[in-house]
């Protein structure tokens, strides 16, 4: 049967890929071809749905692929980041290590006076001294050290120095940088070392330059109480009892000696400021400083008027040419007023000059210094003694404490020289010498 008797092909064409059923109209065809046509058709359908269940595998296969490809496909490697230059650093500089410089040894701080007072066979010891108060006053008391020099009670009583120390001090202090104790032991004398308490000064300085404490209040009058019960206690030569200090103490042991002339013999004054013209703590710093013009003469006059039984007092004046602090211009002018004062028992009319020269060598060395010395009769009654290149410090002390000079002349040696050639045995000159002295100065 050729192909136009069965089918009929609508718009003429067949696409390809594609079933053509959908383009084709069944014809009226008799029955017996019904059947063969049948057949034909679904062989035809069968191929083309096979054809295309074909071409849908190789889609899917390729489709397949193209998604397993994707999947294992190694990343394209990314382009590399640009390198950046870097640029050479400069070499830091480094400095050069500095050289430490030697620094100065620090000077050496001052020991403390129990490491310094060496061991002396004599009694060594601290007592209160308690003053009952009169009336409404209350009692007061000040702390003193006393040395005794060893072996038995001789049968004369023992001489006694009294020993007032300076500002930043304390008794201790001045015992170790004077080493009066180790003197005391060998010429057999007591040493007593009155303590300015820190409670009435925090630099425990003696207030001298106050108008009560020149008038022998306060602790002029303690101190003289304290000396006249350790006479008694420990039975010391009344007699040959003498006082020295050093800058505020040497300002003490002068009123002290003036004002109580029945207790202390002799008194020794190292840098100690001129007497009498201050009466507040500016005051006495500007005598230090500048002495006091005029006034040292007309207070000594005074003193002198007011006190006509006065019984002298010798006194060795000891000064550093160089003293910063009590300047030189004092000891000129304490001289001045020793001299009015005791000027009924001078007997030279002009002092006796000496010089000294230092030494720098040695197992002694020391400064060159000049003494100028007024005499009663064969002792010497005013000394003025001044040292080159000393400054505020006691001559031949211990250099290992404050306000201590190694070098020469020994002060404390050049004192007690001094001190043993006087004793109070006068009480007063005679009354036609003082009746004479008050008329002169009227």
């Amino acid at each position: 049967m050729q192909q136009n008797d069965l089918y009929r092909i609508k718009n003429g064409r067949r696409r390809p890929g594609f079933c053509t059923a959908a383009y084709l109209e069944p014809v009226n065809f008799p029955y017996y071809a019904k059947d063969t046509m049948t057949k034909s058709l679904t062989s035809l359908w069968l191929k083309n749905l096979r054809r295309v269940s074909k071409a849908q595998q190789a889609q899917g296969r390729k489709l397949f692929k193209g998604l397993l490809a994707k999947s294992v496909r190694v990343p394209a490697a990314k382009p590399a980041a640009p390198v950046k230059t870097i640029r050479p650093v400069k070499a830091l500089k480094i400095p050069a290590a500095k050289v430490a410089k030697p620094r100065a040894k620090p000077t050496a701080a001052p020991k403390p006076a129990a490491a310094v007072l060496p061991p002396l066979p004599g009694s060594w010891k601290k007592t209160f001294f308690i003053s009952p108060g009169e009336g409404l006053a209350p009692a007061r008391r000040m702390l003193y050290w006393l040395y005794l020099p060893s072996g038995a009670i001789p049968a004369a009583p023992r001489p006694l120095v009294v020993m007032l120390h300076g500002c930043k001090q304390t008794a201790t202090d001045f015992a170790a940088s004077t080493r009066m104790n180790e003197l005391a032991e060998r010429k057999g004398f007591a040493v007593l070392y009155p303590q300015q308490s820190a409670a009435a000064d925090r630099h425990r300085c003696w207030h001298w330059y106050k108008r009560a404490t020149q008038q022998g209040e306060g602790d002029v009058g303690l101190i003289a109480e304290m000396v006249g019960q350790v006479q008694a206690k420990h039975r010391l030569d009344t007699s040959r009892t003498y006082v020295a200090g050093l800058s505020a103490g040497a300002g003490l042991a002068a009123i002290l000696a003036l004002r109580h002339p029945q207790l202390i013999a002799a008194a020794g004054l190292h840098s100690a400021p001129v007497f009498g013209t201050s009466d507040s703590p500016l005051s006495g710093f500007q005598a230090m400083q500048q002495g006091a013009s005029m006034k040292h003469q007309e207070r000594a006059r005074e003193f002198s008027v007011d006190q006509p039984l006065f019984p002298g007092i010798p006194v060795m004046l000891i000064h550093g040419k160089s003293d910063p602090v009590v300047r030189r211009v004092n000891v000129d002018h304490l001289a001045a007023q020793f001299v009015i004062i005791d000027a009924p028992f001078i007997t030279s009319t002009e002092p006796v000059l000496r010089s000294y020269a230092g030494r720098r060598g040695g197992r002694s060395p020391r400064h060159a210094y000049k003494t100028a010395t007024y005499y009663a009769g064969r002792k010497p009654q005013v000394v003025k003694c001044e040292i080159d290149l000393l400054g505020h410090a006691w001559s031949g002390g211990d250099g290992r404490l404050a306000y201590s000079e190694p070098e020469g002349p020994d002060a404390t040696q050049l004192l007690w020289t001094f001190f043993s050639r006087q004793q109070r045995l006068n009480k007063a000159p005679a009354k036609a010498r003082v009746k004479r002295l008050v008329a002169a100065k009227l």
